[in-house]
């Protein structure tokens, strides 16, 4: 098989005795008959950040809950205040060796949340930095909604600032076209989230939201009816709702890993896929409650605890993700007029998502070339 590559994107696939003969190439690149498939699109990060929580983690081993360390001033405010403080080329050096991890593991696409500074002045700073990242693609979600700041004394006051003084400064400095929020219980509910989110489709943002992670909160069935591009975490789903995403085309973003870490039960991974739902899966690479940026380990966890096969896996950190991200016009798959983003390995596919912290020897081409990071 042949692939050619014009421009960054893929212009023809098929035999290589059938390449057309008005098709002229400037190079050749012999993969010497390694398997080639589409590079992974990691579809739920916070990667930029300052500081660590690596405290919290004894925390919650010792019986404090996510909501008891929030009330005490940790979880994202913890990461907050550390963020706030960080310097623009700080935040650039430490968010741009997070991407390159990823890539490492053959990622060619990363989303990366705004989210830990809560304020007009560093939500920006942290968006501005996000778009100087290099090699691999990146895409910016404004998640301003994280937490209520203490500047605020309530939670629909906050949203209203966001809505009323940051979405459209995000929208004209054009540095994200997502909005996402975390919705739950002792958090953003869900009336004054459907305000928000209105607000933000209404300035052109798509939307996306934390849904159903701890509890019924909603969030999945308000990403629903706001047809949002993704629903993430949904661990907790009533039969109805996963019908209802069956009929929908919002992706269910699972994200087993976070899942670990908080001892949470397992999304229902098979129940969503059996009825006809888009899953994607993605780390949830974060300081708190998921401070893992392994792939293999997220893979492992699908298969082992939520009964995924194995083209599952790899269906959800492709063209799935893309879905997620809605970028699946543009990558996700070999097709042409794709993205040239692929990966290629001499190794079986069964030895990808088998062992934890071992992604198999592979290469990484982004735009058709050889991408490398230290």
């Amino acid at each position: 098989m042949a692939m050619i590559i014009e421009n960054g994107l893929i212009s023809w696939i098929g035999p290589q005795g059938k390449i057309p003969k008005k098709i002229k190439f400037k190079k050749t690149i012999d993969l010497k008959n390694k398997k080639v498939m589409p590079a992974f699109i990691e579809c739920h990060t916070h990667s930029v950040f300052a500081g660590s929580r690596a405290d919290e983690f004894e925390l919650r081993n010792t019986g404090s809950s996510y909501l008891e360390i929030a009330k005490k001033g940790g979880g994202i405010l913890s990461t907050m205040r550390k963020t706030r403080k960080a310097t623009p080329k700080d935040l650039l050096a430490s968010t741009q060796e997070r991407v390159n991890n990823f890539i490492k593991q053959g990622v060619a696409t990363v989303e990366i949340k705004s989210g830990y500074a809560l304020d007009l002045k560093n939500e920006i700073k942290t968006l501005e930095v996000i778009h100087k990242i290099k090699t691999a693609r990146v895409i910016p979600t404004f998640l301003g909604a994280h937490a209520k700041p203490p500047e605020y004394d309530s939670y629909g006051q906050y949203l209203e600032f966001l809505a009323t003084k940051v979405l459209p400064i995000v929208k004209k400095k054009k540095l994200s076209n997502r909005v996402d929020i975390f919705i739950e219980k002792n958090f953003f509910e869900v009336a004054e989230s459907r305000t928000y989110l209105a607000a933000a489709k209404k300035l052109g943002f798509e939307v996306t939201i934390h849904a159903n992670q701890l509890s019924l909160s909603g969030g999945a069935e308000l990403a629903l009816e706001l047809q949002a591009q993704s629903a993430d975490h949904v661990i907790n789903l009533s039969d109805d709702t996963i019908q209802y995403f069956a009929k929908s085309k919002t992706v269910a973003v699972l994200l087993p890993a976070a899942d670990l870490y908080m001892k949470c039960a397992y999304p229902p991974a098979r129940a969503l896929i059996d009825s006809g739902a888009t899953v994607a899966l993605a780390t949830d690479y974060n300081p708190g409650t998921c401070p893992t940026q392994d792939l293999s380990l997220v893979g492992l966890l699908a298969r082992l605890e939520m009964k995924m096969t194995l083209s599952e896996v790899f269906k959800a950190y492709t063209i799935n993700a893309a879905k997620a991200l809605g970028i699946d016009r543009e990558e996700g798959s070999l097709s042409v007029g794709k993205r040239a983003n692929f990966i290629s390995t001499d190794a079986e596919l069964t030895d990808f998502f088998y062992s934890a912290g071992a992604m198999p020897s592979h290469q990484l081409f982004i735009l058709g070339k050889l991408t490398k990071v230290e």
